[in-house]
């Protein structure tokens, strides 16, 4: 049984940012603060199979993509990265890129990654908040300047980059080239109303991600059977022992998170691991199952 307090530790990224507010106070005196993780508090158990992030883009990242488990596991890795975005904040001209404009051989693929041309042909699509974004493992992608991003994830290193504008990191072409799915790419994701406080995001055979929505003062419990994070996009709340707000996360399994809602609400991110749980939150205001 844990309920834990998320720790937050922060990455530097030649894309990120100097000033995280209002999401966290860290890196106000850096310079490219581009990624938090959020770990748990207790760092001696072994890692959650799932990874939270935020990402936090003051320049394009690199186009890249991940593999599957069985490639990843051929090459030594215990599995591939299939990941899902959840934009928080975007300038007017945010941009994400999923997939390409045409389906290319192997031999064409190399040839625009050797000549940097793939930069031209990656699909980008204006980026809001609230969009929800499904990158399967073998989709080429990337995300643009101006965005904050909530990301679960398979916990994995496992990033081949085809282009990294100038920045002379290293590529990884022969790999991008074992798992790229080098066509186009669906965009689609349709949130589905499950009830008035859940929305599901995203579901699949690695996680499932979801956005709740608490009135003011209300009284809840989140089962989490699980592994399972919850992150505050929105308002406040007294989750277990401890009191989170904007970008604070909780970690949470084999447990009932007890969350009482502050004055304003609560707007939250939860993701866990397998399919859609139907009895995820109660309202024990009610006594009724959301």
């Amino acid at each position: 049984m844990t309920i834990e307090f998320a720790h937050a530790h922060t990455l530097q990224k030649p894309w990120g940012v100097a000033d995280l507010r209002p999401w966290s106070n860290a890196g106000e005196d850096a310079n490219t603060i581009g990624e938090i993780w959020y770990e748990r508090s207790d760092s001696t158990t072994v890692p959650p199979s799932l990874l939270l992030k935020l990402l936090f883009t003051n320049q394009p990242l690199s186009i890249q993509v991940h593999p599957d488990d069985a490639y990843a596991q051929s090459i030594g890795l215990p599995n591939g990265k299939t990941e899902a975005w959840y934009v928080l904040s975007a300038t007017p001209e945010a941009k994400i890129a999923l997939g390409l404009k045409q389906r290319l051989t192997q031999e064409q693929l190399r040839h625009t990654i050797d000549d940097g041309s793939i930069s031209n042909l990656v699909v980008w699509q204006p980026a809001h908040p609230g969009d929800t974004t499904l990158v399967a493992a073998g989709t080429i992608h990337a995300i643009g300047a101006g965005l904050v991003i909530a990301e679960i994830q398979q916990r994995s290193d496992a990033t081949f980059r085809l282009f990294d504008h100038g920045r002379g990191r290293e590529l990884h072409i022969e790999n991008a080239l074992a798992v790229a799915n080098a066509g186009p790419a669906d965009f689609r994701v349709t949130p589905t109303r499950l009830t008035d406080t859940r929305t599901l995001l995203i579901s699949n055979s690695h996680f499932t991600f979801e956005r709740i929505d608490l009135t003011p003062n209300s009284f809840w419990c989140l089962e989490a059977e699980q592994e399972t994070w919850l992150l505050v996009i929105s308002g406040s709340a007294h989750a277990g022992l401890f009191d989170v707000t904007l970008g604070d996360a909780v970690f949470a399994q084999s447990d009932r998170v007890n969350l009482r809602a502050g004055r304003d609400g609560l707007a939250g991110l939860v993701a866990y691991t397998g399919g859609l749980v139907p009895e995820l939150l109660k309202c024990l205001d009610m006594e009724t199952t959301q």
